[in-house]
């Protein structure tokens, strides 16, 4: 279909979703751990490891049809210090848009640009950071328009997260795919409000992109749990009533009524910290047991790691969520190749994109989009 750049590429993640259509030219990750799975994924001949800032026009060979760029979110994120744009990490998408910007004057700027990010990146410093990215994009001569996608309709993983598609302002757009306002389905209101915010340029280069109705999951949590898991061990007895110990009453019930449902029963666990009834903070382990698991995220410490417990009758056992486990909530398939450190493997997951969700915004604009230019240079020749 066409060529890109991935930048910020982590496993490969957006290139898994765009497909064998697409023709992956040049890549780039700052983390070496991430990189080797990359290169042992995809190989290494387009990899170059490393910043961002020390990518030079002369490393992007031709004109990419895409740039794709999945910035760091740390930043950005409610887990973050709140830091936004100007923070080390998220911050890394200036010296990404310079190199936009060089591509632009040697005239040859990438025909789309999609970027993705948490949803914190919409509400961050009041919208500011958001609107610094659109004023980006307008200026550098694309239109553009943002969608808040959940992996949940594709994935049994809740895993919301922020996409901005550019185009150029020379290419047509389809009839179609940009609606005269905000679908529900995929503008969110924080997104709505965002967008108000926006400076005229920007509001005028901006589209409300058009996708058709999230498709209907085939899968739950429970379809993607190994009976024997590699990398990680089922917890004792005495391990798994620490954990139930550390519910409150309320968990302790969903946990409960499992049990009486009739049925083998996932639940995903993640530990927090609450207030108790006397303000003192205490660390709670909460449950869901709805078929789909919490949003994944790297392991900074325990608490963010994931667990199961599996409850089938008055069986309760528990452990860590697998890193193939992980994987799959991420819609990688079995085949891909993850790193043997069980950390490095989760990091790997959390840190990446959900590849149903990149196939999905593909299809359904990215693909359109360059069938149409394609088409309008035909005719004109």
């Amino acid at each position: 279909m066409g060529v890109f750049y991935e930048f910020f590429a982590g496993g490969g993640m957006a290139r898994a979703g765009l497909g064998p259509s697409w023709s992956c030219v040049f890549a780039n990750d700052f983390d070496p751990k991430k990189a080797t799975s990359y290169a042992v994924n995809w190989g290494a001949e387009h990899l170059k490891v490393g910043d961002v800032a020390k990518v030079t026009p002369a490393d992007l060979p031709g004109t990419a049809d895409l740039a794709w760029a999945s910035f760091p979110c740390q930043d950005l994120s409610l887990a973050g210090a709140g830091a936004g744009l100007k923070g080390d990490r998220s911050g890394t998408f200036w010296p990404f848009w310079k190199l936009m910007k060089a591509l632009t004057a040697e005239g040859r700027p990438p025909r789309l640009i999609v970027l993705e990010n948490v949803c914190g990146a919409i509400t961050s410093h009041g919208g500011k950071d958001f609107a610094a990215i659109g004023a980006a994009l307008a200026g550098g001569g694309y239109r553009f328009g943002a969608v808040v996608m959940d992996a949940v309709h594709f994935v049994p993983q809740s895993r919301p997260r922020l996409f901005i598609v550019a185009v150029l302002a020379s290419l047509p757009v389809p009839a179609g795919l940009a609606a005269g306002g905000p679908d529900e389905n995929w503008h969110s209101a924080a997104l709505m409000v965002a967008h108000g915010k926006l400076s005229k340029r920007s509001q005028d280069a901006w589209m409300w992109w058009c996708l058709p109705a999230p498709p209907v999951r085939s899968t739950t949590f429970a379809d993607l749990i190994e009976d024997k898991p590699k990398g990680v061990a089922w917890h004792t007895q005495e391990e798994t009533r620490r954990l139930l110990a550390m519910m409150s009453p309320i968990n302790l019930a969903k946990v409960e009524a499992a049990k009486r449902s009739g049925r083998r029963m996932i639940g995903g666990i993640y530990k927090r910290t609450r207030a108790d009834d006397a303000g003192d903070k205490i660390q709670r382990a909460e449950i869901r047991f709805d078929d789909v698991a919490g949003c994944l995220r790297t392991p900074g410490g325990g608490s963010s790691r994931q667990s199961i417990m599996c409850i089938d009758g008055n069986k309760v056992r528990s452990r860590l969520l697998s890193p193939r486990e992980a994987a799959r909530l991420m819609g990688l398939p079995d085949d891909y190749k993850l790193p043997e450190n069980y950390n490095e493997a989760y990091h790997l997951a959390g840190d990446g994109v959900a590849v149903p969700v990149v196939r999905f915004l593909a299809a359904h604009i990215l693909e359109s989009v360059l069938a149409s230019a394609a088409f309008a240079e035909q005719k004109a020749a």
